[in-house]
């Protein structure tokens, strides 16, 4: 047993007495609880939520089913596939990925060069940018620029650094955004002060497939972009959504051509609003993140229909909102509604086709303020405050607040639901809890 597992009898023996117990008391009991893979930041869909499963909604950080301590703060959140937790993490000054099993063992942990120390010093890290994998192979990106796709035993395939390649990359903090994959490529968005653009890498050898210009003229800051892309359909091919520059923009996956473009998010030319929060989609319309959360007044959210070609401003602008948004965390779809997850922990229920509020709640109000993205499993929303309290709401109809979960560790990173469990990124330890 690793250092991971606590003192205490093994998770596999409180499975065995648990499945003894449940024979013992049914013989008709089905566990509802499916096994999914959560393959990239968002999950399998993009939408931050999956329908099925029994998820815990209260527990003690001092009796989860099992923690291991990672070696370095970082804010990207835990993926899964087929039993198996991939993360980043910096350790005595490099870059790693580390994998553990659904037990908690630390399976293997692979190093990717020189980390690159973040500028804020209290929420960012060298690894903020989530891994994605097609279950063939494991993508990650870092802040440092070292771009790397590795076996799914931690086998380095290919590796460059696109800060060599491109230049740095000039953010006013710590680069964001997370790999997507589509077909045989690896897609990555660099939004910045410099040369921005969206670009396809060929997921066998790295090799450049395209890349698309990206550059606006907007107030400062407006250009830093800690969005990730997304993915859905146009015309029954792949593309991808890139929100960043008050401009939200469609690329064709194969070409990386711009299909339609959209503006009109900022007529005031207010500043200091850089693109943080990703979209999410709902149906036939992107909602999207505007401004920030964090100052009076500057909060805003638009619901922008997909499709068309050229500039659509004037034409695909359904809704916007000037009185509600977020900043940080990205927008969580759920059986065809919308939830925002305020800075300061409100929680908004919204309509995508008009925008209007189903209904508003709130979390217990506190200092801290959420950098963490929310989830939802199967009706019940997950929210981790920075702080290090994870919350736990039944949402649909209403609002209803079931948990108050003090982790003892500050959380930047998104919760991750997979099989009944659920898996938190503090900034010393992955928990799991049952």
């Amino acid at each position: 047993m690793s250092s991971a597992q606590l003192s205490r009898p093994s998770i596999r023996q409180r499975r065995s007495a648990a499945a003894v117990c449940l024979i013992a008391c049914t013989s008709t009991a089905v566990l509802t609880a499916e096994a999914k893979d959560w393959p990239s930041w968002r999950g399998p869909d993009f939408t931050g939520s999956i329908a099925k499963g029994d998820f815990p909604v209260k527990w003690d950080a001092d009796k989860v089913a099992w923690k291991a301590a990672l070696p370095g703060k970082g804010g990207a959140s835990p993926i899964v596939w087929d039993g198996k937790v991939f993360v980043t993490s910096p350790e005595e000054g490099q870059n790693s990925v580390i994998a553990f099993d659904l037990d908690g063992d630390r399976l293997w942990q692979t190093k990717l060069g020189s980390e690159k120390p973040p500028k804020h010093k209290k929420l960012g890290s060298s690894c903020n940018s989530s891994p994605v994998t097609d279950g063939e192979g494991l993508f990650v990106y870092f802040k440092s620029g070292d771009f790397a796709a590795l076996e799914m035993d931690g086998t380095v395939r290919w590796q460059k650094n696109l800060s060599d390649e491109y230049g740095p990359e000039k953010l006013y903090w710590d680069q964001g955004s997370s790999p997507v994959l589509v077909d045989d490529m690896v897609i990555l968005s660099r939004l910045h002060g410099g040369k921005s653009w969206i670009a396809a890498f060929d997921k066998s050898n790295g090799e450049l497939r395209w890349l698309q210009p990206r550059d606006y003229k907007v107030p400062a800051e407006n250009d830093n972009g800690y969005t990730t892309p997304v993915v859905f359909e146009h015309e029954g091919k792949k593309a991808l959504l890139v929100w960043g520059a008050d401009h939200l923009t469609a690329h064709a996956a194969d070409t990386g051509k711009v299909l339609w473009s959209c503006g009109g998010f900022n007529p005031d030319g207010t500043g200091f609003w850089p693109a943080i929060s990703t979209p999410v989609i709902a149906g036939e319309i992107a909602i999207v993140p505007v401004g920030r959360d964090d100052r009076d007044g500057q909060a805003r959210v638009h619901g922008i229909r997909l499709g068309g070609e050229g500039n659509v401003t004037d034409s695909h602008r359904i809704w916007k909102r000037e009185d509600v948004g977020v900043f940080v965390a990205t927008p969580v779809e759920y059986e065809g509604k919308i939830y925002l997850l305020r800075h300061r922990g409100g929680v908004v229920c919204l309509d995508p086709k008009t925008g209007k509020t189903l209904w508003a709640d709130a979390f217990p109000r506190s200092s801290s303020s959420y950098y963490s993205s929310p989830v939802v499993a199967n009706g019940v929303l997950y929210a981790a405050r920075e702080d290090g309290t994870v919350f736990s709401a039944r949402i649909g109809e209403e609002f209803e607040l079931l948990g108050e979960n003090v982790m003892g560790e500050q959380i930047i990173a998104s919760p991750t639901p997979i099989d009944g469990r659920l898996l938190i990124r503090g900034a010393k330890h992955l928990f799991c809890v049952e």
